[in-house]
């Protein structure tokens, strides 16, 4: 049987844990438990099947409140339990007054902060949608922005209602105080490394200020380091060294779908090689790692931010984010990179040019992974025709380069492009 893991677990025997865990997939996501099964995945079977489908019955309904969706099913065959627990809307769903998260294979009560995001997801409501304790709160750069871009001749309270950044009574919320021209949020930092991580040219701290003003900061900062003038006959040509693209998508994309409710700022690492541009907080629950990659569904963390950025041009309103970035790179080797972490996502945008140029032999290993292949060494071994050393120090390269990755361990070691 496969191993436990966020959506799975095993329990050999009928005890009080499993709640919490009923907790965790109600709150977070669809999960099953079995039971009868041992935590290394062997069958052992329930004495009384039917009997013990109702004690859990009684015990979730007893002891979870609200009263999450389920659904229990027998095996007959071999006596064991599966318990299906569905993620709820009436969030959060709590055990003994906590309300757990699974992380992997272990449930752990969440935190007071996550208690709140969940409460609040449980009302339907976001961060950005709470009233501000921020005051008198001025717009002149979301105001300048909106004339310049749409040209329109009067923003007033009108235009702030429109956009979702008052209520009826003029009241503001935190989408408001995050765009103001002033507040207290650490918003962005951004820092430029020499030759080392050790060597700091240049550090931009932006905070207390519109996340307009920090996005426009950024891209003047990035123009500083990754664009130059070539003079080509009597033209004269800007060189993009990272395309400007799909930095602006990055950038914008940390702002609009990073946790605002955290007083870390989005950081924003500029290296000789690369640049990383990471957002405060994961993924939300009810998207999947692949999902997000391939660019295939958009759920909006700060919907209200998100508007004004789509309004201003600056963003998609329907999040084409990620595959945007991915069509700038589309004709190169190296291909932009993503680091998903339970509290943080990292987009890594590699510099275009001759440093990651593929020789004749790594291309032809390049080509036979692609479209979507998956070839162990030997395969690769026979499809080129090159001798099993030339193949290994090829492979290893191209790992290197972080155009492959290996896949698996032993002989079971396969290869593919990294997506």
């Amino acid at each position: 049987m496969e191993r436990e893991s966020r959506t799975l677990e095993y329990k050999e025997k009928i005890t009080q844990t499993f709640l919490k865990t009923v907790s965790a997939y109600a709150n977070y996501n669809d999960g099953t438990i079995m039971f009868g099964v041992s935590d290394d995945g062997r069958i052992i079977g329930i004495d009384d099947p039917i009997a013990t489908c109702v004690n859990i019955e009684n015990m979730i309904n007893d002891s979870i409140d609200p009263k999450p969706d389920f659904r229990l099913d027998i095996d007959k065959k071999n006596k064991t339990i599966t318990l299906y627990v569905f993620e709820g809307i009436d969030k959060p769903y709590c055990y003994k007054n906590k309300a757990y998260k699974r992380n992997d294979s272990v449930t752990a009560p969440v935190d007071r902060l996550e208690f709140t995001r969940l409460s609040l997801e449980g009302q339907n409501l976001s961060y950005e949608q709470l009233g501000t304790n921020e005051k008198n709160l001025s717009f002149h750069i979301l105001e300048d922005e909106f004339k310049d871009k749409l040209k329109i001749d009067n923003f007033d309270n009108d235009t702030l209602k429109t956009l979702e950044l008052i209520n009826s009574k003029s009241e503001p919320n935190n989408a408001a105080a995050i765009l103001a021209d002033k507040n207290s949020y650490n918003v962005m930092d951004i820092v430029r490394f020499g030759d080392s991580m050790d060597e700091i040219s240049e550090r931009v701290t932006i905070s207390k200020v519109s996340a307009i003003e920090a996005y426009n900061e950024a891209i003047k900062v990035f123009i500083r380091y990754y664009r130059k003038e070539k003079i080509i006959g009597d033209r004269r040509e800007i060189i993009e060294m990272i395309p400007e693209k799909a930095y602006r998508e990055a950038v914008a994309n940390a702002i609009v779908h990073r946790t605002w409710d955290v007083n870390g700022a989005i950081q924003i690492g500029m290296y000789k090689d690369k640049v990383e541009i990471t957002s405060p907080g994961g993924l939300p629950s009810n998207i999947s790692e692949e999902e997000y990659i391939r660019g295939r569904v958009s759920v909006q963390r700060n919907p209200i931010i998100a508007g004004v950025f789509a309004r201003l041009g600056i963003i998609e309103k329907f999040g084409t984010g990620i595959k945007r970035i991915n069509a700038c790179y589309k004709s190169e080797e190296k291909k932009p990179e993503y680091e998903i972490y339970e509290n943080s996502i990292t987009v890594i945008l590699p510099i275009l040019g001759d440093s990651y140029r593929l020789d004749t032999n790594e291309r032809t290993i390049t080509k036979l992974l692609s479209p979507n292949k998956v070839l162990t060494r030997l395969e690769i071994e026979e499809l080129s025709g090159m001798e099993k050393t030339k193949v290994v120090r090829i492979l290893n390269n191209l790992i290197d380069k972080r155009i492959i990755e290996k896949l698996g361990s032993g002989r079971g070691t396969k290869y593919a492009l990294k997506i």
